[in-house]
């Protein structure tokens, strides 16, 4: 356990945040600084409700489909973490946290741009599938990094993520109004499939709301 901290230690403190805020930089750059150039474009595209596409197929709307990026961005690291920043480096930490958010915000347009470049169509023709690892497979043809890609995604959002979120959330309840943490597991278990069972169109709808 001591090795897994000290080499997570050296990933987050030396590797990982270089490479994310030179990426940032880059990216900004590169785009002509896009998260400002494009702020009104964004403001109108959100405004776009759900509708029929050319060919009739269902879509979801700019806003639900930007909802479904925050959900996917957003959670408990963001709220415990932004309270352990301001804990530790005082209220100036808030101006860092803008400042890399928006600069890092070119990273974010860069990686859905490529996802919508190089999706492809469901069989059917209901919907496309888009990511990362098609990105990979389809831009770069590195076909072997895009399966570990999708495997490692696939075991992180489907264990990992909804486990420490479904624990933060029994553990608030639980000391807040002292509900037992089974139970809320449970529930949010079943809720969580019902939006997810429900296919494309019932999480944009939910996230949405």
């Amino acid at each position: 356990m001591t090795f897994i901290n000290e080499i997570n230690d050296i990933l987050w403190t030396y590797i990982l945040i270089i490479m994310l805020l030179g990426c940032a930089v880059w990216f900004s750059l590169r785009t002509r600084f896009v998260q400002f150039r494009m702020i009104r474009e964004m403001i109108v595209l959100l405004s776009e409700s759900a509708g029929k596409g050319k060919q009739g197929e269902k879509h979801v709307s700019s806003f639900q489909a930007f909802a479904i990026s925050i959900a996917s961005r957003v959670g408990t690291g963001n709220l415990a973490g932004v309270a352990t920043a301001i804990a530790i480096g005082g209220p100036g930490a808030i101006f860092w946290m803008w400042f890399i958010a928006v600069i890092g915000s070119a990273t974010g347009f860069v990686e859905s741009t490529l996802a919508q470049i190089y999706k492809v169509p469901r069989e059917g023709g209901n919907g496309f599938r888009g990511g990362p690892a098609y990105y990979l497979k389809n831009g770069l043809g590195h076909k072997l990094w895009a399966a570990i890609f999708a495997i490692l995604i696939s075991v992180t959002y489907g264990m990992i993520y909804n486990s420490v979120q479904s624990n933060t959330i029994s553990l608030a309840l639980n000391h807040a109004l002292g509900a037992d943490r089974m139970v809320v597991g449970a529930v949010v278990t079943v809720l969580a499939m019902a939006v997810i069972c429900g296919g494309m169109g019932r999480i944009a709808r939910v996230t949405e709301w």
